[in-house]
């Protein structure tokens, strides 16, 4: 099996999920609309915006890949948001009594800013994204532009055709709701919302209201005052009035209640984020794996083969495995092999391959002369730089102790091995002067005799034609004194013509020595490598251990450490993701700004962006999902995702004061009218993407952890929205029209001139 076959099963994976999806969706948009017309109309918008985005994606080059199919898995619940708040806007003001043109046409209006701001917001998180550099941009170049488009294909038919149907293809008086079978589940539905919106109502009215408690009095014994106290400090910078700072008890209001809860659930994400692990890219099951062998140095072909084939014996054990593929010494010294295992498919395996993995290390410990690795490389690499061979020895042997007492470290293997047993073969000056020979004669000679050389071919009867190699026999170049009593021609000749034969120990000292099986060198020195696997923890979590072992370490003069591996690109990954978060803040900033002509309101819409970040953490806790690449992009994903519902808020908040309600008279309706849109869109977002969150196929582990990220981080952005929202909107428009009300008293008074006479 070879690594397409797992490519082309994980894309075909990512199909069923993106099928899955777009059903998924579009059952959540029926049972909210309750109509199958809005429903076709609604979920129009999907195929659309998919095919579209395929058009795109053939004029970017861009092929039909992993990251590109799983980039529209993940939209296919963003794409019909627009859609969806769009189409229940227009049903709301047909609802009013409006015919469908002018409910079409109005709706689409009043809705036309939120959703444009919506929209852009998630498009300025994503072109950071598309132009990272490094490994991330490599990854999520087409990721990103792929979402980019699809988003904005799906503005453009929310704004053309979605109307357009609207106004021409009208939907029955009472929709399905009186049907047989559907209309009892579409009537209890609505029961249900509109309980939802009873319980809301209450509890924003609650929120919003003016009451507060002290928190703090006197004793009555004692007239001790005992509380929390303050300085008014926050009353005088928000009336501009220094003569508010004086001491007195702390009071507390429903608002500020709402915003300690806020403030706490962020609190809350950090030490969750300590507990989930962290990795570089989370392990897939590719049902393909290797083990690796590494018997003494100095072993025959046939003592290695005779290892490897007990290792094969206790490897067919594993039923999990179908097929071994071995090879010795095919892939380095003969003292080394591998054997490639081929595993059944993942669904008829009740162990995956990081679990069959451990057990195979576990199976293998046992067969004494041979070191083993499974897996395919390792997540941990330090490399020993220097030039004292003694020293980088020594050091690098202790930290191999160190780091392998480190939890999870397994598989550990250094560049550094025992030489190869040799015979030094030094000629004696005088001697060889004497006798005319050179090293590179006696090599040549040595070579011949001891290794073979080709001395022509042989057509056998059978008609295949064999290498003739022609070598001393084994038994006479065992031991040392079989080599230095080969007979070496010296080139002169004896008085009957015949070559000067004489034995090799006449010109020759033979020493027994060792050679390096390699030398390797970086930056002008010479380099011992540390690798290791990780198995059982999160690789992040124990690749940060050996980082801080290294730099605490205190290495002699000359030498120093290289940390490279995926702990080195994980600091980049990292780097690079927090730089695309904090662009993506600064664009979603200018994007609200613009389109909400101010610059405070956008603070209030941007506080739900921490407040996405413990529903992320409590995902990957609950799930046991690491901290990766992919969970990393999928809360970048959210800065554009989370901001859709305050968009909607205060965009109706706004346009309720435009036309003479009071601050929170437009808050509690837009809370209203807005709270069933709100909950479509976050519905059609989670189940959307909640095949992807599942996880089941090939492929799975990778794109898994972005689903659940966005998944958990949309649940508790939105339930905290509705609330802490309205709380900070309240206290920056309040803030916002006194800072308009003292820029009109201080704007100089235009007095009329009479005209000038002509």
């Amino acid at each position: 099996r070879s690594t397409s076959d797992f490519v082309k099963n994980a894309v075909d994976n990512v199909k069923i999920t993106i099928v899955e999806g777009a059903l998924l969706t579009v059952l959540i948009v029926f049972l909210f609309l309750g109509s199958w017309r809005s429903t076709v109309i609604t979920g129009l918008t999907l195929p659309i915006a998919v095919i579209a985005t395929f058009i795109a994606l053939r004029v970017f080059g861009f092929t039909l890949n992993y990251m590109t199919m799983m980039a529209l898995s993940l939209c296919i619940g963003l794409l019909i948001d627009d859609a969806i708040v769009v189409r229940e806007n227009i049903v709301r003001h047909i609802h009013m009594g409006k015919d469908h043109y002018t409910a079409a046409r109005e709706g689409t209006d009043e809705i036309g800013l939120a959703v444009l701001a919506t929209t852009f917001s998630i498009v300025a998180v994503f072109v950071p994204i598309a132009f990272m550099g490094g490994i991330v941009g490599k990854f999520f170049y087409p990721f990103g532009i792929t979402v980019a488009v699809a988003v904005l294909v799906s503005l453009f038919v929310s704004f053309t055709l979605d109307p357009m149907l609207s106004a021409i293809w009208r939907d029955p008086p009472h929709g399905m709701h009186q049907t047989r079978f559907i209309g009892p589940v579409l009537r209890a539905f609505d029961r249900l919302m509109d309980r939802v919106h009873a319980i809301y109502g209450r509890l924003l009215g609650w929120v919003l209201s003016p009451r507060s408690w002290t928190l703090g009095a006197n004793v009555p014994t004692t007239k001790v005052p005992l509380g929390i106290p303050a300085f008014g400090v926050w009353r005088a910078l928000t009336r501009w009035d220094a003569r508010h700072l004086k001491p007195r008890f702390a009071t507390i209001s429903p608002r500020g209640i709402t915003l300690w809860i806020a403030v706490l659930s962020f609190v809350v994400a950090i030490p969750i984020a300590g507990v989930v692990g962290t990795e570089m890219m989370p392990q897939s099951d590719e049902g393909f794996t290797s083990v690796r062998l590494t018997m003494p140095v100095g072993s025959s072909l046939e003592y290695a083969d005779q290892r490897v084939k007990r290792v094969e014996t206790a490897l067919r054990d594993f039923k999990e495995i179908d097929s071994i593929d071995t090879g010795v010494g095919t892939d380095g010294p003969k003292n080394t092999a591998r054997l490639n295992l081929k595993l059944i498919p993942r669904a008829q395996r009740d162990r995956s391959q990081k679990q069959l993995e451990q057990a195979i290390r576990q199976k293998l410990a046992a067969i004494p002369g041979v070191d083993m690795k499974v897996g395919w490389g390792g997540p941990i690499y330090v490399a020993l730089l220097g030039n004292d061979d003694a020293e980088m020895q020594r050091v690098i042997t202790d930290l191999r102790q160190r780091i392998l007492s480190i939890r999870g470290i397994t598989d550990i293997e250094v560049s550094a091995k025992e030489g190869t047993p040799a015979l030094s073969v030094r000629l004696k000056p005088e001697l060889a002067s004497e006798y005319g020979l050179t090293y590179a004669q006696l090599g040549t000679t040595l070579r011949a005799l001891i290794g073979g050389e080709n001395s022509g071919y042989w057509l056998a009867p059978d008609g295949q034609n064999y290498e003739v190699i022609t070598q001393i026999p084994r038994a006479s170049r065992t031991v040392v004194d079989d080599i230095s009593g080969l007979n070496i021609a010296t080139g002169r000749q004896m008085t009957d013509g015949t070559p000067e034969v004489i034995p090799l120990r006449s010109i020759a000292t033979i020493e027994r020595t060792v050679n390096p099986e390699n030398i390797r060198r970086q930056d002008l020195q010479r380099r011992i490598a540390l690798w290791a696997n990780v198995q059982g923890r999160p690789s992040g979590d124990a690749g940060k251990e050996v980082q801080e072992l290294v730099k605490s370490y205190l290495l002699p003069a000359g030498l120093r450490f290289d940390i490279g591996g995926q702990i080195r690109e994980q600091e980049e990954v990292n780097a690079a993701i927090f730089g695309a978060l904090a662009l993506a803040v600064i664009f979603i900033y200018i994007v609200l700004a613009s389109q909400f002509g101010s610059f405070l309101q956008p603070l209030a819409i941007m506080a739900s962006l921490p407040l996405s970040i413990v529903g992320v953490m409590l995902a990957l806790l609950i799930t046991k999902t690491t901290l990766n690449i992919f969970s990393m992009i999928g809360i970048v994903f959210l800065m554009g995702l989370v901001t859709k519902n305050a968009i909607l808020l205060v965009d109706f908040a706004n346009r309720g004061q435009r036309d003479g309600l009071g601050r929170n008279e437009a808050l509690l309706a837009a809370g209203q009218v807005r709270l069933r849109p709100i909950l479509m869109t976050t519905a059609a977002m989670i189940f959307g993407m909640l095949p992807l969150a599942i996880g089941v196929g090939e492929g799975s582990e990778q794109q898994s952890p972005m689903g659940r990220a966005i998944i958990g981080g949309v649940i508790t952005s939105t339930l905290l929205t509705l609330v802490v929202v309205p709380v900070i909107y309240t206290y920056l428009d309040a803030l916002e029209q006194r800072l308009k009300r003292r820029r009109r008293r201080g704007a100089p008074t235009l007095t009329q001139q009479p005209a000038d006479k002509l």
